[in-house]
């Protein structure tokens, strides 16, 4: 295995973030990267309608964290989301999900670097994966609204005979 570590090692410092207390080693082909202690990582950047399908940790968290850390250490952004892509394929992430999350990363990075070939290769990965998720994700989405919406009409009702304070209701829909 390219990671030298083993378990990660993380604590929650925030509502969606969090903290390496433990160094992360990846040993690629032919350099070394270390996320160091403290690092702040979100794990996998997933819509919040999407957590069905791939949720924010799993058999790729170390990949997550990785890709976390070249994005924010100058690495090219096509380098880094080759390595999340590679690392996710030696921590044996079945191939679909590795290559939808690919997919992913490289739309979010607006397939910087990325000639004619690798974007026949994204929109040949991007658009089934579009068409597999949209319709169920719109779902998800349409009953997290609804969700918000009865936590605010009951905030509202109860808010006149509470005497402590209440916390309102946040319709955190945040995409990506």
């Amino acid at each position: 295995m390219p990671f030298v570590d083993g378990d990660v090692v993380v604590r929650q410092v925030g509502v969606k973030s969090w903290q390496l207390a433990e160094p992360l080693t990846y040993q690629g082909n032919q350099e070394t990267f270390t996320v160091p202690v403290g690092f702040e990582t979100d794990l996998a950047s997933v819509p919040r309608p999407l957590v069905w399908l791939l949720p924010r940790y799993g058999l790729y968290t170390k990949s997550a964290i990785l890709h976390d850390y070249l994005c924010c250490t100058g690495v090219e952004r096509s380098d880094a989301d080759g390595l999340f892509r590679r690392s996710m394929y030696e921590l044996g992430v079945p191939f679909t999900r590795r290559w939808m999350m690919w997919a992913a990363v490289r739309l979010g990075s607006h397939l910087s670097g990325a000639g004619v070939g690798q974007i026949a290769v994204w929109l040949l990965v991007a658009l089934p994966s579009l068409l597999f998720v949209l319709v169920p994700g719109l779902v998800v989405l349409g009953w997290l609204i609804a969700f918000w919406l009865i936590e605010l009409l009951a905030y509202l009702a109860l808010k006149p005979f509470s005497r402590k304070r209440v916390h309102r209701p946040n319709l955190l829909v945040k995409m990506g």
